[in-house]
């Protein structure tokens, strides 16, 4: 069993995920919706259900351990997302290209952060019965595919936005 320090090490841990996956979700949803009706509009549908249901994974593992959410973090994670949408993008109003390729960079930082989580968690599994080594195994293969898929759409990305001179 994890010490009482670092079990609240752990609920502060969790929270500080539970915050990046909230804002994850405000993100993709943000880019889903300025890429409807395309090939990326339908795989970031896809990749916002993924989100979704890791987030209320991570929830789930949240009550076997019996940590409670932060709502403060929670809301501060959904801010950041807010508050992110200011930044400058070559464009008076409306998204750009460079818009495109920042969106999808983000969430392949979160979903690399969101793996760490995954594997940080694995490792305590001897330690703590609360802990599923299969769920978490499950949930790093998914982020795993994930964060593949995401580095070829950045790729292309990159490529229509860096090229483009108008």
């Amino acid at each position: 069993m994890i010490p009482l320090l670092g079990r609240d090490l752990l609920a502060i841990y969790l929270n500080d995920h539970l915050a990046g996956a909230t804002g994850a979700l405000e993100l993709v949803r943000r880019a889903m919706r300025s890429s409807e009706g395309t090939e990326l509009g339908a795989y970031l549908a896809t990749l916002e259900r993924e989100i979704e249901e890791d987030r209320d994974e991570l929830m789930e593992i949240m009550r076997r351990l019996d940590v409670g959410t932060d709502r403060a973090k929670v809301a501060a994670g959904w801010a950041a997302e807010k508050a992110g949408r200011l930044k400058l993008n070559g464009r008076l109003v409306g998204s750009s290209p460079l818009s495109r390729l920042v969106e999808i960079e983000a969430l392949l930082l979160g979903v690399q952060g969101k793996l760490a989580g995954w594997r940080a968690l694995r490792d305590l599994t001897a330690d703590e019965p609360g802990l599923d080594a299969q769920q978490l195994d499950r949930l790093a293969a998914r982020a795993e595919r994930q964060i593949e898929e995401l580095r070829a759409r950045h790729r292309t990305a990159a490529g229509l936005a860096l090229r483009e001179r108008r």
